[in-house]
């Protein structure tokens, strides 16, 4: 994020990220709003499942009773007409007493309970206490086109993301051990123009060959984990957050020193339009969280305020990515910072700490960080392909499932990073496309959808506690143009720059 802030120039880089941090806050308030109408909908549909088994429990004991009465009637003592008649009614009336005291509280509760009723304040319709992913959703409130577009879209992003995540950590490990013999007594880290074909480990191996290696060593150690499942990942991705949270402070910090010394190289331009569609891009993908909020939000017990927690955890991301992003284009030149920040702070000539610990922890962080979420969407990616592809009622042959699917999830991207290790590009493209389809599109379709479905199960004075509060049509629209219009300004503006 730092080198697209430098390149599309302060003012612009700070008007769009709010912008679209606001964006990305609107259609979260939609997701949420769906997965509780899911919820519900599950919750009815439950309910009404219950209730026509209980019937029918009912009326076969009922059933039961009577031809047990009919056969004493045939077989028993010789009684008149009046009194065979006046046991029979005795008799059915304790049948039924019998099965209402039976039924239990929750088979006599009402489908929908009335508002006043303490114990709907207890157990709500729309309480978000089942995960919903968001696969699911598509195939509650989508049809057969939305569904596959759906799919479609979070493919090719889980494949961006797969790209990204394979050149960075290759790039940032070429960086790091390819030596480069300068002097520093005039800052030639000004004067070097270091390149693909620069030489990297003698003059027979240069810095691409090393960058292949490194990926060629990356993908036979992570690509056979898509083969498998990968279970129980809960503390390894605590220690990844912690390691993010660490690496980010310590960049902020280490950056604001190196500024309030007057050390500081940076002097951003104020604007440039021509690099807005990959900052766009950029800042899509960071916000990027629309697709796990099933999993981040219903485990959290309290949700009577939801919304504005969700809007507090929005403006802490937003300030973080200021704080971060304002300090690297004034502590570094503009032209100098790198697409992955993390290696601005490894300069040989000019270290920002004698440390050479920390710079070393910054420098691998991105390697540590991404290799162990690359097998976890690997994984997702696969899974997804074979919903994509799935037929009702057809089963994949061994070969299929096990060796065809994997490698249709990882060929892809390691080529795609074989390719190219412009990771601004790659971020770029895939926040742009996929990222804006996902961020936007998505959780504006599910919401109109939900909504609709809402007003016809419940009725329209059915009221969600978790209602986005967006909740006025003109903001699905609003979202809708607002997704389709950046898509086209990203492939317009992409178009006349390359003619």
């Amino acid at each position: 994020m730092p080198k697209a802030f430098g390149a599309a120039g302060w003012l612009i880089s700070l008007v769009l990220i709010i912008l679209l941090g606001f964006f990305s806050f609107m259609t979260t308030t939609f997701v949420v709003e769906t997965m509780s109408v899911a919820n519900a909908r599950l919750r009815w549909k439950t309910r009404e499942k219950q209730n026509e088994v209980h019937k029918a429990t009912f009326e076969e004991k009922l059933h039961a009773a009577f031809a047990n009465n009919h056969k004493k009637r045939v077989h028993g003592p010789p009684y008149s007409y009046y009194e065979r008649m006046k046991k029979d009614d005795a008799h059915t009336e304790d049948v039924i007493e019998d099965e209402e005291e039976n039924q239990s509280e929750e088979e006599r509760r009402a489908l929908l309970a009335p508002v006043n009723d303490p114990k709907r304040r207890r157990v709500d319709l729309y309480d978000i206490t089942e995960r919903v992913e968001m696969g699911q959703m598509a195939s509650m409130f989508f049809n057969k086109i939305g569904w596959y577009l759906f799919y479609l879209c979070i493919v090719i992003y889980l494949y961006g993301d797969l790209a990204i995540y394979a050149a960075a950590v290759p790039k940032s490990l070429r960086d790091i051990t390819c030596p480069v013999n300068i002097t520093c007594n005039i800052k030639p880290s000004k004067q070097i123009n270091l390149t693909n074909s620069s030489p990297c480990w003698g003059t027979a191996v240069n810095r691409q060959n090393a960058y292949r290696v490194y990926l060629g060593a990356f993908s036979l150690l992570l690509g056979p984990f898509v083969f498998f499942n990968v279970q129980k990942t809960k503390y390894l991705q605590l220690l990844t957050s912690l390691m993010r949270w660490v690496a980010f402070t310590i960049m902020i910090i280490l950056a604001m020193t190196r500024i309030t010394h007057g050390k500081g190289e940076g002097h951003p331009k104020m604007e440039s339009i021509t690099s807005v569609p990959n900052l766009f891009g950029v800042c899509v993908y960071s916000f990027m969280c629309q697709h796990s909020l099933p999993s981040l939000v219903t485990p959290i017990k309290n949700k009577r305020h939801l919304s504005l927690l969700v809007f507090f955890d929005f403006l802490v991301i937003l300030v973080f990515y200021l704080v971060l992003s304002f300090t690297g284009i004034f502590c570094f030149n503009n032209k100098d910072i790198k697409d992955i920040y993390t290696l601005n702070f490894m300069d040989k000539c000019d270290p920002i700490t004698s440390a050479k610990e920390i710079s070393y922890f910054l420098g691998l962080f991105p390697v540590f960080t991404l290799s162990t979420n690359f097998p976890i969407i690997a994984i997702t990616l696969r899974n997804n392909l074979k919903t994509l592809f799935h037929r009702d009622g057809y089963t994949y042959p061994w070969i299929i499932d096990r060796i065809f699917f994997p490698l249709l999830t990882i060929v892809p991207p390691i080529a795609v990073a074989f390719g190219t290790d412009d990771l601004e590009f790659l971020v770029g493209v895939t926040g742009s496309y996929a990222g804006a389809g996902i961020q936007y599109l998505v959780p504006a379709f599910l919401v109109y959808s939900a909504r609709k479905e809402q007003r016809i199960l419940f009725g329209p004075g059915s009221i969600n506690k978790h209602t986005s509060p967006f909740r006025h049509t003109f903001w699905v629209y609003f979202v809708w143009i607002w997704g389709t219009l950046s898509i086209i300004f990203v492939t317009v503006n992409h178009i006349l720059t390359k003619s």
